[in-house]
């Protein structure tokens, strides 16, 4: 006598008995319907950046005036690196300013 188990019949996935093909099919489904939903990164970044623009904006300020300040104090100019990194302290606060009124902008809708 053969063994039904792994036959899947419709009376055994009723009962709940499924066997290991069963289940991974199921996952393999749902995997996938999964993966159409999901946002890739730049279409994240896309979504956030049209929501907020000023943030990544400022985040772009600040990594700028750090790297010239940095740049500038390796070769010796410190009055120059003096400002590029009172200009980074300015761009974190527009960052910040900027993350709060988006903040307070999601909170509105």
């Amino acid at each position: 006598m053969a063994d039904d188990s792994t036959s899947g019949s419709p009376a055994q996935m009723q009962n709940g008995d499924f066997t290991e093909l069963d289940w991974i099919t199921l996952k393999n489904d749902i995997g996938s319907i999964e993966l159409e939903n999901q946002e890739t990164v730049k279409d994240k970044f896309i979504r956030k950046f049209q929501d907020n623009p000023f943030v990544p904006i400022g985040c772009g300020l600040t990594t700028c005036a750090l790297c010239c300040g940095l740049w500038c104090f390796s070769s010796g100019r410190t009055r120059s690196s003096q400002k590029m990194m009172r200009f980074r302290v300015l761009a974190q606060g527009f960052t910040v300013a900027a993350m709060m009124f988006g903040i307070v902008k999601t909170s509105m809708k």
